[in-house]
């Protein structure tokens, strides 16, 4: 076989690699070679939108899921990733929208639905190219024999069939209710995908006429112009007596009839404590509503203007009718009070325009009728029971409680879209009748379908087991084919931010169609931050593209630098210079196998040949034991979804357990035919546990110094029995700490690398081990020239001391330092940093200063003393030593 390059450069490999895998054809279950009692493991992949191409957060979900993708199918399981993208549909169509009116100066009304919707799928076909090739060069080994899209054939079938079903079951209805409504998007918006922007708002305080008996306060001046009734507490002395009373007047010239009603939920310290209603455009006021059996005047449209029959206000946007009603009441002498407050604007989740709650008539899902098929529960109650019952479990456990606290207050979901991209609602409309299903009327002609299409989270919601078959896999209620084996899922692994917009209503839908958990743990990632902790974005500049980083360092550097130091749920930094410290490590790992593969003909290593026990070391045993420890801790690591901790005793393991300590202590002990068998046993393991975490750079040493056969698909080292007892790792630990004492006293000495030294070890109990590892001690980094072990023995002077667990080690001083010279500069600098010290000391008992200086430096004057007393104490050994 080649020898491997002197430097391992990625971009030399990695396509080659990918294609190797993908070729293989072993991303596909089916093509693995198992018994059939393998146990499946599957993930769907949370489909990215066709919108943009992927992004730092993305690459962290990929680097995730692959790592157990990767260790699942080394274990043995029958191992399923579904690849997959999401049509998203008002966010495509707002794209697509924009690129039109600023390349045609056109909208979509210009072009028809038609001609449109072909603008938004040669959109799609470029950008879903793009982010396939993205997901590739991150390496992920998902079966593309099974891709699917949320808006193909197969799920076109599926959710038309799904939507079908509810129906029927009474679960989806049509019905008038206040929505959120887009003005910009021209469309609905789920509770879900509305946002709140944090801003300085107008509060008015003001009587409608100069007659009312009671002044109301609002944000939104302009919406009383629908108000039907003024809402007070039953309890609030000051209005009481008006509760039951209507009043006729007029409010800036439009006419209004007002009735005073109680509410218990009216905060009565709250502005005046009486609150004007308007049941158009307030969820809360809507429900008031319909318990007092008020009037419902529609003030705003879908324009975001005022509707017509509203006088002189008619036509105008909502902020110059706001405007111009101020004005008005300024005029008549009615605003009693104009304040400024923080107010929290809610605004629509893709374009950021400001949301006008409006009635409006949409198809809904009833997430609280009692369902058969349910045990005569509810969606909302069933997808509780199972985050309750651990059937479902949330990773990190936080989780579970936002979830449920969630669900507890889900109201009905709009799942009607006012846009023209994405699955067309399967309803058909005929002068009053309606005709719901899967295929259209006979006499398609005599009706109009629905102008609508569905939310997007209604398809992508069916994630789990539309991408394995259903419908089709699903008849009689028992399942069939894909669906039968892979489902339900073993992890859905996504970003907390959409635990309710998404995870919900996947565990709703599943539960209706296929009755059955989508997954068995739901892991949430956190955000992928700057390495100052901000967000990242274009506009700011701060923004890393996955791409230009792996062009630069790696895919496996960019994988291990999303992994190590990612913990769930919560957010992530990270920065080129985290990225270059993870290149270093790979190129460390590929600098071991180097110098096994030059120093052992690794390739023809011990063929048939076992150890023999009696000829190993204690740094053999040392080594053979870390390696068994590690296949343990990764192991239950990664099963407990502990990938940073796994990354961190695998960087541990690899740069200073093996390169620095034992690949050193090889150089040195003659024991080669042992070393060549340990020294492949253990860098065949190490490969196999960094595959899952970094599959390039193992791969390709696997296939040049190992087996032409995949790593890929080697079986997950397993731990071996021995017998060797923890006093093996005790025995290597005091002989690591003996041999550090002796380089650490170098430096601190400032003896020069090439001068040798003398050393003296008093042994006591651990004088036979001593005695044993004699020449480590000697030559591992100390350079001693004559090394002295013996029993016990008188103290010696002018000497550099230490004492580690009772074996004394002393380093004469005399011939190798000025010792009058020294002593006299440790003495000043012992005096120098005592000053120091009581400096630091009065200034942190100074109440004044710890009571007013910021916190982060009073923190920072503490940690300076503990340094110092740190430097202190060293000095004072130090100069111990040089007496």
């Amino acid at each position: 076989m080649k020898k491997l390059p002197k430097a391992y450069e990625p971009q030399n490999y990695e396509a080659d690699i990918y294609t190797k895998w993908e070729e293989s054809g072993y991303f596909n279950p089916d093509k693995l070679d198992l018994p059939k009692e393998a146990p499946t493991y599957t993930i769907v992949l949370p489909p990215p939108n066709i919108t943009d191409k992927l992004h730092l957060g993305h690459s962290s979900m990929l680097a995730i899921e692959d790592l157990l993708i990767r260790y699942h199918r080394m274990k043995g399981y029958r191992t399923l990733w579904i690849p997959g993208t999401d049509h998203a549909a008002i966010a495509t169509q707002n794209v697509v929208e924009k690129n039109l009116k600023n390349t045609e100066g056109k909208t979509r009304h210009d072009l028809g639905r038609e001609k449109f919707l072909e603008k938004v799928w040669e959109f799609l076909e470029k950008t879903q190219a793009t982010i396939l090739k993205q997901t590739r060069k991150m390496g992920a080994s998902l079966d593309w024999s099974r891709e699917a899209f949320t808006l193909d054939e197969q799920r076109q079938k599926a959710v038309t069939q799904m939507f079908v079903d509810m129906y029927k079951a009474g679960v989806i209805y049509r019905g008038e209710r206040i929505v959120n409504w887009c003005p910009r998007c021209h469309s609905t918006l789920a509770d879900d995908e509305v946002e709140h922007s944090d801003q300085k708002a107008g509060f008015y305080t003001f009587k409608y006429w100069k007659d009312f008996p009671v002044a109301i306060s609002t944000t939104r001046p302009e919406t009383k112009l629908g108000d039907t009734a003024v809402a007070v507490n039953p309890k609030d002395a000051r209005y009481k007596k008006f509760i039951g009373q209507e009043f006729s007047g007029e409010f800036c010239g439009v006419p209004l009839k007002i009735k005073i009603i109680a509410d218990r939920g009216v905060d009565m310290d709250f502005g005046t404590g009486a609150l004007g209603v308007t049941p158009a455009h307030s969820m809360t006021d809507w429900k008031m509503a319909e318990e007092n059996d008020l009037e419902i005047k529609k003030v705003i449209n879908e324009d975001g203007k005022i509707n017509q029959g509203f006088g002189e206000f008619s036509g105008l946007t909502v902020q110059e009718a706001r405007k111009a009603i101020v004005q008005k009441l300024k005029e008549n002498k009615l605003l009693e009070k104009e304040e400024e407050i923080d107010n929290a604007l809610s605004v629509c989740y893709r374009c950021d325009t400001p949301i006008e709650p409006l009635p409006s008539k949409q198809w809904f899902v009833s997430v609280n009728k009692k369902i058969e098929r349910l045990n005569n529960k509810s969606l909302k109650e069933k997808a509780i029971d199972v985050a309750r019952e651990k059937e479902i479990s949330f990773i990190p456990n936080r989780f579970e409680k936002r979830y449920i606290d969630w669900m507890e207050n889900l109201h009905d979901w709009c799942i009607s879209r006012q846009i023209w991209f994405g699955h067309r609602i399967p309803v058909w409309y005929k002068n009053d009748e309606i005709y719901v299903d899967t295929e259209p009327p006979t006499d398609e002609e005599n009706w109009t379908q629905d102008p609508d299409v569905l939310d997007t989270w209604f398809s992508s919601g069916m994630w789990t087991f539309s991408t394995l078959g259903w419908p089709d896999n699903f008849q009689d209620g028992k399942k069939l084919g894909d669906l039968k084996k892979f489902h339900p899922t073993q992890v859905l692994e996504t970003g907390y931010e959409i635990l309710t917009l998404w995870v919900s209503r996947m565990i709703m839908m599943s539960l209706f169609a296929v009755g059955e958990i989508p997954f068995e743990d739901v892991y949430l990632h956190g955000m992928v931050l700057d390495e100052h902790g901000k967000k990242m974005s274009k506009s700011k500049g701060n923004g890393i593209d996955p791409m230009d980083v792996i062009a630069q360092f790696g895919t496996d550097a960019v994988r291990l630098s999303l992994l190590i130091g990612n913990t769930p749920g919560n957010n992530l930094r990270i920065g080129e210079e985290k990225i270059s410290g993870m290149r270093n490590l790979i190129n460390k790992l590929w600098n071991i196998a180097r110098f096994i593969e030059t120093g052992y003909q690794i390739s023809e290593l011990s063929r048939g040949k076992e150890l023999k026990k009696e000829n190993l070391t204690l740094a053999d045993r040392w080594i053979l034991l870390k390696t068994n420890q590690l296949i343990q801790e990764v192991d239950e690591d990664i099963k407990k979804y502990r990938f940073s901790e796994a990354g961190e005793k695998l960087k541990e393991f690899t740069w200073n357990e093996l390169a620095d300590w034992y690949l050193e202590i090889s150089k040195i002990e003659k024991n080669k035919e042992e070393k060549e068998i340990i020294l492949k046993k253990v860098l065949g393991d190490l490969l196999k546990l960094w595959h899952p975490f970094i599959p390039f750079v193992t791969e390709k040493i696997w296939q040049e110094l190992f087996s032409e056969n995949l790593l890929m698909i080697q079986s997950w080292p397993k731990a071996d029995k021995t017998d060797q007892q923890n006093i093996v790792g005790e025995e290597f630990a005091l002989l690591k700490q003996i041999i550090g004492a002796i380089r650490n006293a170098r430096s601190q000495y400032g003896i020069k690398p090439n001068q040798k030294i003398k050393t003296i070890i008093y042994g006591h109990h651990q004088t036979t081990l001593m005695e044993n590892e004699k020449k480590l001690i000697a030559e591992l980094g100390t350079n001693i020239e004559e090394l002295t072990i013996q029993k016990d023995g008188e103290k010696i002077p002018h000497s550099y001391y230490e004492i580690i667990e009772g074996v004394e080690i002393y380093i004469p001083l005399e011939d190798i330092i000025n010792l009058e010279e020294e002593v006299k500069k440790t003495r000043k600098k012992i005096t120098e940093t005592e000053q120091f010290i009581q400096t630091l000391q009065r200034k942190l008992s100074n109440q004044g200063f710890v009571a007013n200086a910021p916190k982060e430096i009073v923190e920072k004057e503490k940690k300076k003393l503990s340094s110092q007393k740190n430097k202190l104490k060293n000095l004072k050994k130090y100069l111990e030593g040089l007496a």
